[in-house]
């Protein structure tokens, strides 16, 4: 970013005005008068709506007031030496230098990492005293440019980057003896100026006191942990925070300080007071769970279990615009036929509520129908357009936090440019995870961490995994999808209801969990990637047993705890059953896990034989559905309709007749099995 400050935008010593309002529209009028904005009315209402939310004003004579803004052009960073000072909010009086800083709505990098190095910056004695010292606007630029890296850097006694970095590696000291050893947390709203800021003043005020104090800034590039030793080793916790704590459960047992983030840069001396005072009361208040619990729990995730949980974190993401889109495209074809593909998009592109539609009408309810198909099929077609990248995307960000985010998003994108598909898209999002993660634990300097997770990591990140994408992996995992697609069509008969007897019992299984999830997952992602031309297609018979057979459990579940064998169930589980009911009936398998949950080794087992059935079923009479969720709420989009109820009716009944033999036949092996497998305080059938 060039030029975000000039002499133009730097007044020393003159009056301003004698409030911080009159300041800051001093300063907006000054942004606008360089051509940098056009209205500063509008800039001064969007800096002072900032300000009114939470006072600007540092320790030390600073305040620094800033705003996004649509009346800004270009980013600006105004600057204005009082004299006399004026008040900001600050504790310890008011302040005699004043930073506005101006950007446009839309960007938010921008306005972040000019913040982010600027707060460094205010953090350090000679930077401050170097402004206050300048005789010319020139002058005061040119500190101002080294310090944000727009230009040469201005000597100083000491650098920024001295004070004391956070440093994730850190270790328990060897010669720490017997002082108090204390571990903060810093975290504000966008993640970079404050967050930084309170990090160094309380490092700074912890070397002061002689106290071991290391910090964990959680920041918008998201975070190093602090080791599991420096944490176990801790005597106090200080969470100087705007925002949650990311994986409190880590500083479980130990005593804690809480406060905003602010309070850690005004008054960072007393936090660390606080926390000593608090190591040494058996009363203060701890961090909930245990010590044991937290370190246990950090130190017996497999690699398995994280693989799991990332691309879990994908799936859950993408499930609402499968969801949503696929919903919306079942309702336009209800709307406008199933020939409303061929010209929609030219549909609600030349035509409108007043200018309906005259030609090629394909919908039972006229031109009215077909504009309101063609309006659905496009809304729906499109949010199915972002499953890939939403795929890809939230798979990176679960491995490196918000920085994975972009450079996930463009791999997913760049799966779907080669073909490649749902496969592509989780190796997109794995490839960029692991970079956006790399680069984020590089030990890059002070001034330029700002940068990283705005400008550098989406950059870098995007290039090495898009680019990993388009020159070797991109093809062959589109020769992939394009052989598992003709395999998927090529199977007939025998081989067709085999799948649906998988699929089924992968839907029973754990009930929305990691199994069930992969099910839904491969038919959604068919049923995205399939052509609608052909609506008896493999993809649309796949969607229809899943959701066929995902319905099964609830709906077991609450026959035979309200119809069948009342008697066999307590009231809490007969209660259940008729909420199971609906909840089945809207393909919601959850409705089963309160009847799994206290009977699993009978009640998963006869779901997983009802499942089997009904997608057998659904696979042997060619049901197709056009919609991903729904149940028979989205009738209109399965065909057959009678066989979808059918095969659910027959593997509802199997499932119940096999729970209810179960139950009066097969018993549990003694009280100790029983009470593991029972969440405390719910009753037991027996």
């Amino acid at each position: 970013m060039s030029n975000t400050i000039t002499p133009q935008l730097v007044s020393l010593d003159e009056p301003l005005g004698t409030d911080k309002q009159a300041v800051i529209r001093a300063l907006a009028e000054r942004v606008v008068a360089q051509g940098r904005a056009t209205d500063a009315a509008q800039l001064y209402a969007d800096a002072w709506a900032r300000e009114e939310k939470d006072e600007t004003g540092l320790p030390g004579g600073i305040a620094i007031p800033h705003a996004k803004s649509a009346s800004v052009t270009e980013p600006s960073l105004a600057f204005a030496r009082l004299s006399p000072g004026v008040a900001f909010g600050a504790d310890d009086g008011p302040a005699d230098l004043v930073f506005l800083i101006a950007a446009p709505d839309t960007a938010a990098e921008a306005h972040l990492a000019v913040l982010s190095k600027l707060a460094r910056s205010l953090m350090d004695d000679d930077f401050t005293a170097a402004l206050r010292a300048a005789t010319t606007t020139d002058e005061a630029v040119a500190v101002v440019r080294g310090a944000i890296g727009e230009g040469d850097a201005v000597p100083t006694a000491s650098a920024p980057a001295a004070a004391a970095d956070p440093a994730p590696a850190a270790t328990v000291p060897a010669d720490a003896g017997e002082r108090t050893r204390i571990v903060a947390v810093t975290a504000c709203a966008t993640g970079i100026a404050h967050t930084f800021m309170a990090a160094d003043a309380l490092t700074a005020a912890g070397k002061k006191s002689g106290v071991d104090l290391v910090v964990e800034p959680q920041g918008s590039s998201g975070y190093q942990a602090l080791p599991a030793d420096v944490i176990a080793a801790a005597d106090a916790v200080i969470f100087a925070v705007d925002v949650d704590v990311r994986e409190p459960q880590r500083f479980a047992g130990k005593p804690v300080v809480r406060t905003s983030v602010k309070r850690g840069i005004d008054s960072p001396d007393k936090l660390i007071a606080e926390a000593v005072a608090a190591a040494k009361d058996p009363k203060a208040e701890r961090v909930s769970g245990t010590a044991q619990a937290a370190t246990s729990a950090a130190a017996t995730e497999s690699v398995g279990a994280r693989i799991k949980r990332w691309l879990l974190t994908g799936v859950s993401y993408m499930i609402p615009f499968v969801a949503g889109g696929g919903l919306l495209i079942a309702l336009g074809f209800l709307l406008g036929g199933y020939e409303v593909t061929a010209n929609a998009a030219t549909v609600i592109i030349q035509n409108s509520l007043w200018d309906l539609p005259t030609e090629d009408i394909t919908s039972p309810l006229g031109p009215l129908g077909q504009y309101l198909g063609s309006v659905a099929f496009m809304i729906g077609a499109t949010s199915m357009g972002f499953l890939v990248p939403v795929l890809a995307g939230f798979i990176a960000f679960a491995i490196a936090d918000r920085p994975g985010i972009a450079p996930g998003f463009v791999a997913g994108a760049v799966a779907v440019l080669m073909n490649a598909g749902f496969i592509g898209g989780l190796i997109g999002g794995v490839l960029a995870g692991f970079i956006a993660w790399w680069l984020g634990r590089l030990p890059a300097p002070r001034w330029l961490r700002g940068l990283m997770p705005v400008v550098i990591i989406p950059l870098i990140g995007s290039i090495v995994a898009s680019g990993l994408m388009i020159l070797f992996l991109g093809r062959p995992i589109a020769q992939l999808m394009v052989g598992l697609t003709d395999w998927l069509n090529s199977l007939t008969g025998a081989s067709i209801i085999g799948l649906g007897v998988i699929l089924g019992l992968m839907m029973c299984f754990d009930l929305g969990g990691p199994v069930n999830k992969v099910a839904y997952t491969f038919a959604t992602t068919g049923l995205a990637a399939a052509s609608t031309s052909d609506i008896y297609g493999t993809p649309f018979l796949i969607m229809a047993a899943v959701m066929a057979a995902g319905m099964v459990p609830p709906l077991a579940m609450a026959l035979a705890s309200t119809v069948m064998a009342r008697g066999l169930f307590n009231p809490v589980e007969r209660e259940n059953g008729k909420a199971a009911w609906l909840l089945g009936a809207a393909f919601i398998s959850e409705g089963a896990i309160p009847f799994a949950a206290v009977d699993p080794l009978r009640v998963i087992p006869a779901s997983m034989v009802g499942g089997a059935v009904t997608g057998a079923l659904s696979m042997a009479f060619g049901v197709s559905s056009l919609a991903p969720h729904g149940g028979i709420f989205v009738f209109f989009a399965i065909n057959p309709f009678w066989g979808f109820v059918v095969s659910i009716v027959a593997g509802v009944v199997v499932s119940a007749l096999v729970v209810v033999a179960l139950k009066k036949w097969v018993h549990k092996k003694g009280a100790a099995e029983e009470a593991s497998l029972t969440p405390a305080g719910v009753p037991v059938a027996a």
